[in-house]
């Protein structure tokens, strides 16, 4: 079972991108981030046209995420707990059958935090404790459990091709990576670097200054995987090429796969 994650940076925007992306690549569920579209105006048949089922949890002009699935939907969550009165759309969840086993993918868009000075960053900080406690609670369920996204964290220097350039952005703050260290800590496998130790290694290349064609990227897109998850890892990947297609994403597909 091949699972991906990719902030498309609007689904209007991003259709052929996208879909030129699904049928290259074909993976069995895709976990999209910032769909940028209510639940109602998402463009569900080009997708189903593929042989996509598709659950969204969106909001009007950003955020938003959605799940594509080639095979049933067992369960689907909206909304990370925690926070009832916490209206942005950014965590879906659901649980989709396997050959061997059912696989629970959460997809979630962490929040970007910046300006630090606002009430950004501690909004960032409470939704990565929230996000924490979620991901305990799931664990102790003992089943192949995904956490991927868009997480806005860069976990160490090696992943920004100038971390200094990053020292006090909230994606690079102290408090921003000691949670998603804390977060690793409960016993999930970060998939990318578990695999490939690579400088150079991107999934966010900005639209301005040149960064793409400089190679000026970060690492913020996270595939976390629970321990029955990290047994079942055959191969990883990040589709860096489709960042030079036309009309692309800032960020790119990430991906993984399963004998599930």
């Amino acid at each position: 079972m091949k699972i991906a994650s990719w902030n498309i940076n609007g689904v209007k925007a991003r259709l052929e991108t996208v879909l030129k992306w699904l049928q290259e690549e074909q993976p069995d569920v895709a976990c999209f981030q910032e769909i940028k579209s209510v639940d109602e105006n998402f463009p569900r048949a080009p997708f189903e046209e593929l042989g996509y089922n598709l659950e969204t949890h969106g909001q009007k002009g950003f955020n938003g995420v959605a799940i594509l699935s080639k095979r049933p939907f067992e369960e689907v969550n909206r909304r990370l707990p925690g926070d009832d009165e916490d209206e942005q759309a950014r965590y879906i969840e659901a649980v989709i059958a396997g050959d061997n086993e059912p696989i629970r993918v959460g997809c979630l868009y962490l929040p970007n935090g910046n300006p630090v000075e606002t009430e950004k960053f501690p909004y960032k900080l409470r939704w990565m404790d929230r996000l924490h406690k979620h991901a305990q609670e799931q664990l102790k369920k003992e089943e192949a459990f995904l956490l991927i996204g868009d997480y806005n964290v860069i976990p160490e220097p090696e992943d920004a091709k100038k971390p200094e350039a990053w020292v006090g952005d909230a994606l690079f703050r102290p408090e921003s990576r000691q949670r998603f260290r804390a977060l690793l800590n409960l016993g999930f496998t970060e998939a990318v670097r578990a695999t490939n130790s690579a400088a150079g290694t991107y999934t966010f290349w900005d639209y301005q200054a040149g960064a793409w064609q400089r190679d000026n990227g970060i690492r913020i897109d996270h595939l976390l995987l629970s321990p029955e998850a990290a047994r079942i890892m055959q191969g990883v990947g990040i589709d860096k090429h489709v960042r030079g297609w036309e009309k692309p994403s800032d960020h790119v597909p990430v991906w993984v796969e399963l004998t599930a």
